[in-house]
């Protein structure tokens, strides 16, 4: 996968918990489906760099 920097998403994660906490569930949910595209994107972005990247002779 993409680099992921783990301490950031950890971050990221310890804020939503706090949002939870405070009893803001709906701006939790908002803040995790942002989280959610932005590591879908990720993805994406890797899976479309290896479409691309030439292929060895055992992945045909």
């Amino acid at each position: 996968m993409a680099d992921i920097d783990a301490e950031q998403l950890a971050g990221r994660i310890d804020t939503v918990l706090d949002i939870l906490v405070a009893g803001d569930y709906h701006s939790a949910i908002h803040n995790l489906e942002i989280l959610k595209a932005e590591l879908l994107a990720l993805n994406d972005a890797e899976q479309a760099q290896g479409q691309n990247s030439p292929k060895t002779p055992w992945e045909i």
